[in-house]
């Protein structure tokens, strides 16, 4: 993932105009997994990590609409879980993870997907990445889930700097304007998916090439 792009860190003024653009563009940015509710949201996260959105949506569309609350999943079992999610890489370790998380819901949360970070990241499968994800969708918390799309696109055009993901996250709290960190996570992954794609950036038809500071830009 880490990769130096020798990009001069944008300035206020460049940020502000960045996300005016981003804004402007798409007002209420949506992410690309599909769920019933908090609690398949969660799920269907946990299932994403190193696979695609659309190979995830294929497998839990029958999956959600037998299973979606915790006690529906625990008693679909290992095997259940597994036979609706085996098009999915790393398939039977996330079948365990998302049969155990389902049974500390129930048991410790009253079936109910928390809201803090701490307490998702207890549960099985859930990573920091993960939580921020689920904070932002489901509670609507400014929380900045930074995967390879955000890694590389904060660091190629200069947004936020960092030789790992958490601290591409805390610069990017710290850089872009409060008004626009709510849907800040979704138009970065979605600019990283589709434009500002890592082998080969589309910057003829990137709506922020004015504003950002990556050398090598392919006009």
């Amino acid at each position: 993932m880490i990769k130096s792009y020798k990009s001069k860190k944008l300035s206020p003024a460049q940020i502000e105009q960045m996300f005016e653009i981003f804004a402007k563009n798409d007002p209420d940015p949506k992410g690309e997994l599909d769920y019933i509710n908090e609690f398949t949201l969660l799920v269907a996260v946990v299932l994403s990590a190193q696979a695609t959105d659309k190979g995830v949506n294929k497998a839990t569309k029958t999956l959600f609409e037998i299973a979606p609350t915790p006690e529906k999943m625990l008693a679909l079992g290992l095997e259940g879980i597994i036979e609706h999610i085996k098009s999915i890489g790393l398939y039977r370790n996330k079948a365990k993870n998302v049969l155990a998380l389902s049974k500390i819901l129930v048991e410790n949360f009253n079936s109910k997907v928390p809201n803090t970070r701490e307490e998702l990241e207890s549960l099985p499968g859930v990573g920091r990445k993960t939580a921020n994800v689920v904070l932002n969708i489901a509670f609507g918390q400014p929380a900045i889930a930074v995967d390879t799309h955000l890694f590389r696109i904060s660091n190629r055009t200069g947004l936020a700097i960092g030789k790992n993901p958490l601290e591409v996250e805390l610069a990017l709290e710290k850089v872009i304007p409060k008004q626009y960190l709510l849907h800040a996570h979704h138009w970065l992954i979605l600019h990283g998916r589709y434009v500002c794609k890592a082998r080969k950036p589309d910057c003829a038809n990137c709506i922020i090439s004015s504003v950002c500071n990556y050398e090598d830009k392919n006009l």
